[in-house]
């Protein structure tokens, strides 16, 4: 598969992320030509600084990982991390208005995506495939598109599980081509990157960047 890197926003997410972490990340994503790196909201405003004017895209994440803060709350928390130099807001949607049966979902969704639109950001958005039966991804997927976001995510990386290939093709046979699909969660390997990229993912969140970069023998 060529140029892989061009899918991968490398990630560091975990409890216990440090300054020197961040510092590595930034560091790899800049060697391997990463498309994008996600971090904690704490280290956005470190993460820009290292990454300086570097092309990679600086993403972090929104309601995570539960995602049943109250909008109010994602709504400052999107604001802030924009401020601090974010290029993408990777939201937890409201998996617990969407399983109570409420139209809450789209209403959060659609007031995210104006509120990164305006600010010429990318907006997207964690179902948390793990939580959900074939047909709630298909429902949360149009959910999704009706309000207006870039990216349908399947996974935080903290469910039981994560991306699934019959997943990503089930959201690329849902979704229209306007709309974006990144693939996280589990994802450790070239093999299960590229299976993921030919399903229909567009994005590869993943840890594993390097590992899987130096596997496909592009570097």
């Amino acid at each position: 598969m060529k140029n892989i890197a061009r899918y991968i926003e490398q990630t560091v997410l975990k409890p216990q992320t440090t300054d020197a972490d961040i510092e590595n990340l930034v560091k790899e994503a800049k060697k391997y030509g990463f498309v994008g790196i996600c971090v904690p909201p704490f280290w956005v405003k470190k993460a820009k600084r290292e990454l300086g004017d570097s092309p990679v895209q600086l993403v972090t994440v929104v309601g995570f990982p539960l995602g049943y803060n109250m909008t109010e709350t994602k709504v400052f928390e999107t604001e802030q991390a924009i401020k601090n130099g974010a290029d993408e807001i990777d939201v937890v949607w409201s998996t617990t208005a969407f399983k109570a049966g409420m139209n809450w979902p789209k209403i959060e969704l659609a007031q995210m995506a104006k509120l990164c639109h305006d600010q010429e950001r990318i907006l997207k958005v964690i179902i948390e495939t793990a939580y959900l039966n074939e047909a709630e991804i298909v429902k949360a997927c149009q959910i999704c598109a009706d309000a207006g976001v870039d990216y349908v995510k399947t996974s935080t990386g903290f469910a039981p599980e994560g991306a699934q290939v019959k997943h990503i093709k089930l959201m690329r046979n849902t979704l229209p081509s306007s709309v974006g699909i990144k693939a996280s969660g589990g994802i450790k390997t070239y093999e299960q990157a590229k299976k993921m990229i030919e399903a229909g993912a567009d994005r590869i969140g993943t840890s594993s960047g390097a590992l899987i970069v130096e596997a496909s023998g592009e570097v």
